[in-house]
């Protein structure tokens, strides 16, 4: 049995998985300006995200992969100085180009944190204390794209979009600098694994029902999140006349709805309920949520004459969609890879990868339908929302009653 040596402090494993998180959602309230500055469209700007997503997902796919080889210390510093390039482009980005390809290399370096920070804590804590650790790891999780948008608006209200990157790029450096002096290297059995193995991985996770539909349901949920960051500023900002921080705000409320339901699903489930009721339950929530909106966008009572009313009514209807996925993405991830203890770091790769794929493109949808007015928004959600609960009942509930009918 492995000993465990010097650990790293949980403080600083919680910074390495936040960063990434953080710079998913901090710069949303600024694409208003963004798209502005730069001339741009706003489809265009909504894009930035998508292409993060995308950066996000391929390095997720490598960094872990490597860390098994040359051990999570180097990769970890390796990523990080990527990451801080690439902030820096997006610091001195002139077109919208430039920005593109500077939120990819920021995203591609910023993956190593997702990956890392967790396996650094599976190398570092016995199974005992792991518990522990890795829900203080989930709640910070939880709160970093909903605590994103806040610090953003502030930023680019009083010192513009391009601040927002500097700030990035200051945590950056906080998080590169405690990496170096206090990160020992916690993976002590390095592994000579190869692109092969990767491969024939992907042949096994990724032809699986079960773990695709799991998937889908965790990439579809937070499609709509990452969708709702992307073309949120507008619909609030340019649609419905509040401002950068009245936004960023907002989501101190979203967040505490994200914090609920996670209390709620963790309480339902030791009370003995199943995840399929939990799943059911949450899809049923988005859905109801992502309709009524629709229906008011419709009928017209979401407008800028009606701004305190229809400011309102939005945030009414995305807290009740948050509430349900927050019951959908503990319970789907939990599940999707129980299947696979055997090859673990390899699955959990793989599951990231295709999940985050699923995410960007979605996002990308998002700004696609985008057209200046509200009703995209809530009508691309209520589509997404039943596509879920499609998804469950063909790719779960049928598998999982032919499973038990085939034991039988």
């Amino acid at each position: 049995m492995q000993t465990l040596l010097q650990k790293p402090s949980l403080w600083l494993i919680i910074i390495i998985v936040v960063l990434p998180q953080l710079s998913e959602t901090i710069y949303t309230p600024s694409l208003p300006d963004i798209a502005h500055t730069l001339r741009t469209s706003e489809n265009m700007v909504e894009f930035t995200l998508t292409i993060y997503l995308l950066g996000f997902a391929v390095g997720i796919l490598l960094w872990g992969n490597l860390s098994d080889r040359i051990g999570r210390r180097p990769t970890l510093l390796i990523g990080l100085l990527i990451y801080l390039l690439g902030c820096v482009g997006c610091w001195y980005s002139t077109n919208i180009t430039m920005l593109m390809i500077s939120r990819f290399i920021q995203a591609f370096g910023g993956g190593t944190g997702s990956v890392l920070g967790q396996a650094i804590a599976r190398d570092s804590f016995t199974s005992h204390e792991r518990g522990k650790v890795f829900s203080t790891v989930t709640m910070a999780i939880s709160c970093a794209p909903a605590l994103g948008p806040i610090i953003g608006g502030f930023t680019d209200q009083y010192f513009g979009w391009e601040a927002v990157f500097v700030v990035l790029f200051g945590l950056g450096c906080y998080v590169t600098s405690h990496v170096f002096l206090s990160l020992p290297e916690t993976n002590t059995v390095l592994k000579k694994t190869n692109a092969t193995d990767l491969i024939k991985g992907a042949g096994t996770v990724l032809t699986d029902k079960r773990v695709l539909s799991f998937g889908f349901l965790v990439g579809t949920a937070n499609g709509i999140i990452f969708s709702l960051y992307s073309e949120a500023p507008f619909y609030l900002i340019e649609m419905l006349g509040i401002t950068p921080s009245q936004y960023g705000m907002l989501y101190f409320i979203v967040g505490i709805s994200f914090v609920i339901g996670a209390w709620l699903s963790r309480y339902l489930i030791v009370r003995g309920h199943s995840q399929e009721l939990l799943l059911s339950i949450g899809n049923g929530v988005v859905f109801l949520g992502a309709t009524l909106w629709a229906i008011f966008a419709l009928l017209g009572y979401i407008n800028i004459q009606y701004e305190i009313f229809s400011v309102l009514l939005t945030l009414g209807f995305i807290v009740i969609q948050s509430f349900g996925i927050a019951l959908i993405l503990p319970n789907a991830l939990s599940h999707a890879l129980e299947n696979y203890s055997h090859m673990a770091g390899t699955a959990a790769s793989l599951f990231g990868f295709y999940y985050y794929i699923l995410v960007s493109l979605m996002t990308f949808g998002m700004g696609f339908f985008h057209n200046g007015t509200v009703i995209p928004m809530p009508l691309y959600f209520t589509g997404l929302s039943l596509s879920m609960c499609f998804v469950q009942y063909v790719g779960l509930r049928r598998s999982e009653n032919q499973t038990a009918v085939n034991a039988v």
